[in-house]
C-alpha cells in the first residue's frame, strides 16, 4: 500500500533561515532513494537534500526563492510500501509537521517549533505580515545598527528587505546628520556608459553576504596590521622530505598545514587571540578551544571553512581535514556547521603571490592572519650572507582587545615556530 512521507529541511547548523536556491525534480517525477531532491543556500553554503527512500514526488510546498527553516516541510513524497515511514525515520532528513508557508510571494515561512522527543505540538498561527522578509546577514546588521525591521518596506524582489535598505533607515533615523562611524554618506550614482561600453556583471549571493560582512568587520573594528617574516628553509625541506609518506597516507601536506599547527601552538600561548569581545564590550571572552578558519577561493567566492580542535591533531590529520574541507567549499557541499565556531582565521595568498596585504579581521574574531608567497632572501647570520627561504606574514588585529606589543610577541613566537620544525612535534 502507498503511503505518502513529508521530506522536511534538515539541521541547518543553527542557522535561521536558508534560502531554496534550485528545484531538482517537479510533481509527478520518480526518484531514487538518496537522490538529490532541491538546493538550499544559507550565509555562505550550499546543501542538497536528499531523498530517504525511492518514490513519486505527490507535492511541492517551496519554489525558488523561498526562505524556509529547518523542519519546513519541502514536498510530499508517495512511497511504494508503509516500510519507508521506518527508513524514512532512520534517514538525515527528518520528517514531521512544520508550519504553513505564508501566503504571500517570497516571505518565509514561521519557525518550526523546537523539536523534543514528545510529540510535537503546532505552533501558534503567525501572520506572514508579521514576519520582515530578510536574509540572516540583514537582520543581524539591523540589530547592529539598533534598526527595527517592522518598520521597514524592503525594495527587493517581492519587498525582500535589502542591507542597503537597512542602511537607509539608519541614516533616516539620525535625522541626515552625517555622525562619525555610524552613518556614512552615500555613494554618488554615476553613468558609466557615457564614457564607453561597460558590461555588468550581476555578483553572486556568497559576493555580497561577504562584503556585508567584511564591510561590518571594517566599520566596527579598529584594524591594526603587524608584519613580520618567518625563516621557513628547514619546513619546507622536511615537507618536501614527507611528501612521499603523506601521500602514502593519502593526504597531501601542504605548508597551510604547518601553519594550522603552528597558529594553534601560538594561540595557547597568548590566548587573548583566541578570544572575542563581548556583545556589549566591557569584557573579553577567552575560548579554551581553538577552531581556525581557512579562506577558501572558489569559483562562486571567498569561503571560511573552520577546522575544528586544531591544537588536538597532528600535521596528518589537519592535512587531511584542510583537504576535505577545501574540496567540498570548491564543489559547494560545505554544510553551515562547517563555517561555525571559529576562532581565528588564516587566509593565505601565498599560491598566486604578493609580497603582504592586510586581512579584514573575520569578526567576532580578534585577529586574523595573512600569508603571502615565500621567496629566497639573503640573510645575514653574523658572518655572512645566506640565502633563506623567507615566508611574509601579516597579522590584522582588532586594537580594542590587542595592543600592538601583544601583536609583536605573537608574530615573533609563530615566526619561531615556523622556523624550527621540532617545536611543532614536540
Amino acid at each position: 500500500m502507498s503511503k505518502t512521507i513529508e521530506i522536511t529541511v534538515p539541521s541547518i547548523g543553527g542557522a535561521e533561515r536558508v534560502l531554496v536556491v534550485e528545484l531538482l525534480v517537479a510533481r509527478g517525477d520518480q526518484v531514487a532513494n538518496d537522490q538529490s531532491l532541491v538546493v538550499l543556500e544559507s550565509d555562505k553554503a550550499s546543501m542538497e537534500v536528499p531523498s530517504p527512500t525511492a518514490g513519486e514526488v505527490s507535492e511541492l510546498r517551496v519554489t525558488v526563492g523561498d526562505e524556509v527553516g529547518e523542519g519546513s516541510v519541502i514536498m510530499l513524497l508517495a512511497t511504494g510500501t508503509d516500510d519507508t515511514a521506518a527508513s524514512s525515520a532512520d534517514a538525515p532528513i527528518e520528517s514531521g509537521a512544520a508550519p504553513a508557508r505564508a501566503s504571500r510571494p517570497g516571505l518565509p515561512a514561521p519557525s518550526p517549533p523546537p523539536r523534543s522527543h514528545t510529540a510535537a505540538r503546532p505552533a501558534p498561527p503567525i501572520s506572514p505580515a508579521e514576519i520582515p522578509y530578510a536574509s540572516p546577514a540583514v537582520r543581524r546588521l539591523a540589530r547592529e545598527l539598533v534598526v527595527d525591521l517592522g518598520g521597514i518596506t524592503g525594495s527587493g524582489r517581492n519587498a525582500r528587505i535589502l542591507a542597503s535598505d537597512v542602511e537607509a533607515a539608519a541614516r533616516t533615523a539620525a535625522g541626515g546628520r552625517q555622525q562619525a562611524g555610524s552613518v556614512l554618506p552615500p555613494m554618488p550614482v554615476i553613468d558609466f556608459a557615457q564614457f564607453g561600453d561597460i558590461e555588468e556583471e550581476r555578483l553572486t549571493r556568497i559576493n555580497r553576504l561577504t562584503g556585508e560582512s567584511v564591510h561590518r568587520s571594517w566599520l566596527h573594528v579598529p584594524h591594526v596590521t603587524q608584519f613580520d617574516q618567518a625563516d621557513i628553509t628547514e619546513l619546507e625541506a622536511f615537507r618536501k622530505g614527507r611528501k612521499a609518506q603523506a601521500e602514502a597516507r593519502g593526504v597531501k601536506l601542504t605548508l597551510v598545514s604547518f601553519l594550522l599547527a603552528a597558529a594553534a601552538a601560538a594561540l595557547r600561548e597568548f590566548p587573548r587571540f583566541n578570544s572575542s569581545l563581548s556583545a556589549d564590550g566591557s569584557a573579553v571572552i577567552l575560548k579554551q578551544y581553538i577552531n581556525i578558519g581557512i579562506a577558501v577561493d572558489t569559483p562562486k567566492g571567498l569561503l571560511v571553512p573552520v577546522v575544528k580542535a586544531v591544537d588536538q591533531k597532528r600535521l596528518y590529520e589537519l592535512a587531511s581535514d584542510l583537504a576535505d574541507l577545501s574540496s567540498r567549499a570548491r564543489q559547494g557541499k560545505l554544510t553551515p556547521a562547517d563555517f561555525q565556531g571559529g576562532t581565528f582565521t588564516i587566509s593565505s595568498l601565498g599560491g598566486i603571490g604578493g609580497t603582504a596585504f592586510t586581512p579584514i579581521v573575520n569578526a567576532p574574531e580578534v585577529a586574523i592572519l595573512g600569508v603571502s608567497r615565500s621567496r629566497m632572501q639573503p640573510i645575514w647570520d653574523g658572518t655572512e650572507f645566506v640565502p633563506r627561504l623567507m615566508l611574509p606574514l601579516s597579522l590584522s588585529y582588532d586594537h580594542r582587545v590587542v595592543d600592538g606589543a601583544a601583536a609583536a610577541r605573537f608574530t615573533t613566537r609563530l615566526a619561531e615556530l615556523l622556523a624550527d620544525i621540532r617545536d611543532l612535534l614536540l
